[in-house]
């Protein structure tokens, strides 16, 4: 067909349109899947300071906690090799998002969260406790929740959700993080400090004299999960719940939160109570 002025403005609409358009049917970044069958690596965020659920030894650089076992227990369930990638909790998210890391073990599944990320089913079900002052005694959650309470959490937390949740009109004080709330309760600035059980046994464990661990009723429990990027190719989300079924099932994420509070907070088994499930 010959090129007349008209037919080249029509060609010339026509690859426009095109280009405009191409970065619509654009197509979507390498899966997590693919990508660890391809580099036979599997990138997990860790976290140090988060004893005992990461811990980084600064002599030899070795990473330490229950998370760090069941990540290198997952990767071996996945023919894969680990490679570690440091963040923190406040991090975690976007690396997730922005595809720095394939998962991160031990995000709690927040409504916010959820906007952004996909989660696995739940690794374990998180017990809430209450560290309270010495002299400060109570049996239900309710009794906390009037303004002459007042109660430390660090914010952004599940903690911080929990008591915005349940106790509205008690005094809510947030800090920064979980240390600067321990040391308001330490200082006397306030009665309680809302923790879950693996943080609360560690730290009377540590600091014993700081007061005793009140399991109110009724239960509060939230899950702990593995983040992972939101993306069309499902097989490797499947790939960590079949992990995590097995290994439920078998004992492992028990014996492996267990073995962990141990070696590393010197929490022993003995220390939960009964109504306390991993």
């Amino acid at each position: 067909m010959p090129i007349n002025r008209r037919n080249f403005i029509a060609q010339t609409i026509a690859i426009g349109s095109l280009v405009a358009v191409g970065p619509v049917f654009s197509q979507e970044p390498e899966s997590t899947a693919a990508r660890i069958k391809r580099t036979g690596k599997l990138r997990l965020g860790a976290i140090n300071g988060a004893s005992p659920y990461f811990t980084k030894d600064l002599a030899t650089g070795e990473w330490r906690g229950f998370m760090v076992d069941l990540g290198r227990d997952l990767a071996k369930y996945l023919k894969a090799e680990v490679e570690w990638v440091e963040t923190t909790w406040g991090n975690a998210v976007l690396d997730v998002q922005t595809n720095k890391i394939d998962c991160q073990l031990g995000m709690a599944p927040s409504p916010a969260r959820r906007e952004v990320v996909d989660f696995s089913g739940p690794i374990f079900q998180n017990y809430n406790t209450v560290v309270a002052r010495k002299g400060f005694n109570f049996e239900r959650w309710e009794q906390l929740n009037t303004p002459s309470v007042k109660v430390a959490v660090d914010v952004g937390s599940s903690h911080d959700q929990l008591v915005t949740r349940i106790l509205p009109k008690a005094t809510i004080l947030r800090f920064e993080t979980s240390a600067a709330a321990t040391m308001a309760l330490q200082s006397g600035r306030v009665d309680c400090q809302v923790l879950v059980i693996l943080l609360s046994t560690a730290l009377l464990t540590k600091l014993p004299n700081i007061g005793h661990i009140v399991y109110p009723s009724p239960d509060e429990t939230n899950p702990t999960n593995v983040g992972i990027r939101k993306q069309t190719d499902q097989t490797f989300i499947q790939s960590v719940n079949a992990w995590l079924d097995q290994a439920r099932a078998s004992g492992k994420v028990k014996s492996t939160i267990l073995s962990n509070m141990q070696a590393l907070v010197g929490v022993p088994p003995t220390a939960f109570p009964p109504q306390v499930h991993f």
